[in-house]
């Protein structure tokens, strides 16, 4: 595997740098349905190349969307010939992105002249594997590290287990199942932090881990995280070759085995939202699916994504509510109230399809399918402003309200035993 890995730095390091210069995301408000069809008949010129951070899906929700230079005027015509609204949220993204890659080298310099992991700020793979590491190194009596599988490019699936009995039941949290969501993966490491110095201290967090354990992925697509750093900020699937295509990777979001190839999902191994040849075809998905099938005992789980402000649950694949939709929506309700606390910040409640789209393929449906009650998603900050590229000076503050979001969802688990 090690050499697989400094085979795979090697190749990195010839790859040329992706850039944006002159790319703008914009913000779509379409009126009417007709205005819906318009945009989803933009969506499919691929010519254009452009990346829909959202999607055209009801007047509702805003579209965002990330346009090439080479492409606005084009797409600035199409929309103002169709009457559609539309604002410029981002007006240079490479500008962004420069900025923030600034900004992670001097937070990066500073840590290490401090010697204490930081928290508030983004990091490399290897960065979070060692914040991962020094969790379990100061917290050995309740925290360990385990490898449930390796990536198509060989690297670790790490988990962080928070147990202090044998036998338990569960509670699964994952992060970074889109490589280019970097807030997720901060997110999920300071809640990890935040699990382990709660316990003992917390009256409610030490009564959960006295009954259940708690497992944390924080970096679900690690080859995808690693291209987002090294080759393309706006990289979003994993890193899989495709049989017969020039185009790499899968969306892991639309590989489960929920309604796998439906609505929401692409067979272009070129798009974003490519579902991949097979449910659980991603050796990322497989690992998970495995581990949960054979642990039998997960009750809870929770799935962790950016952006818009959103907390989820069944179903995806199609529109019909779950079985049991009075408790989970009462449960999310609950939860984004507790998170709103803090800051004030608001999230929308409800099920993937009446809320956002119409999507196959995605983990808490499969989970819920399979019998886990309790399955949520979480779309974090922000609503837009700068969508996968929130500042971290929003990463301690996202992570703080999240934690408070996902305590509601635990405890209620906990209380709730099925």
């Amino acid at each position: 595997m090690r050499l697989l890995l400094l085979l795979s730095a090697l190749v990195a390091g010839t790859i040329a740098v992706k850039t944006f210069v002159g790319h703008q995301v914009l913000r779509i408000k379409a009126s009417n349905d007709d205005q819906i069809k318009e945009l989803q008949a933009l969506e499919g010129l691929t010519h254009l190349e452009l990346d829909f951070w959202t999607e055209p899906a009801n007047i509702d929700n805003p579209v965002d969307v990330r346009v090439p230079f080479h492409s606005l005027q084009s797409v600035k015509s199409y929309l103002e010939f169709n009457n559609i609204e539309y604002s410029i949220m981002i007006n240079d993204l490479q500008t962004v992105i420069d900025s923030e890659k600034q900004e992670m080298e001097t937070d990066n310099i500073k840590e290490r002249n401090s010697a204490t992991f930081n928290y508030a700020t983004y990091h490399t793979l290897d960065n979070l594997f060692k914040g991962l590491d020094a969790i379990v190194l100061d917290f050995k009596s309740l925290v360990t590290k385990q490898q449930i599988g390796t990536s198509t490019e060989g690297r670790p699936l790490y988990v962080l287990k928070f147990s202090t009995g044998a036998s338990r039941p569960a509670i699964w949290i994952d992060a970074g199942i889109h490589s280019r969501e970097w807030i997720t993966q901060a997110t999920a490491l300071w809640v990890g932090y935040k699990l382990a110095t709660d316990y003992g201290k917390d009256a409610s967090i030490t009564s959960l881990l006295n009954k259940f354990d708690v497992y944390l992925l924080v970096v679900t697509n690690p080859d995808g995280y690693v291209y987002s750093h090294t080759a393309d900020r706006m990289w979003r699937k994993t890193r899989a070759p495709n049989s017969g295509s020039r185009c790499i990777g899968v969306d892991p979001n639309r590989n489960w085995n929920a309604g796998f190839g439906g609505p929401g999902a692409s067979s272009d191994p070129c798009s974003d939202s490519y579902r991949g040849p097979s449910a659980e075809s991603a050796v990322e998905v497989k690992n998970i699916a495995n581990f949960i099938r054979s642990h039998g005992k997960i009750k809870g789980f929770v799935s962790i994504h950016s952006y818009s402000q959103l907390l989820l649950f069944p179903y995806g694949y199609k529109c019909t509510n779950p079985a049991h939709y009075t408790e989970l929506n009462t449960v999310g309700r609950s939860a984004a109230a507790a998170l709103s606390s803090l800051y004030g910040t608001q999230y929308k409640v409800g099920t993937i399809c009446s809320t956002i789209y119409q999507a196959s393929g995605g983990s808490i449906d499969w989970t819920y399918d399979i019998g886990i009650k309790y399955s949520f998603a979480f779309e974090l900050r922000d609503t837009g402003r700068y969508g996968f590229l929130l500042p971290a000076t929003q990463i301690l503050p996202t992570a703080q309200e999240t934690y408070l979001g996902l305590k509601k969802i635990m405890e209620h688990v906990r209380d709730n035993p099925y």
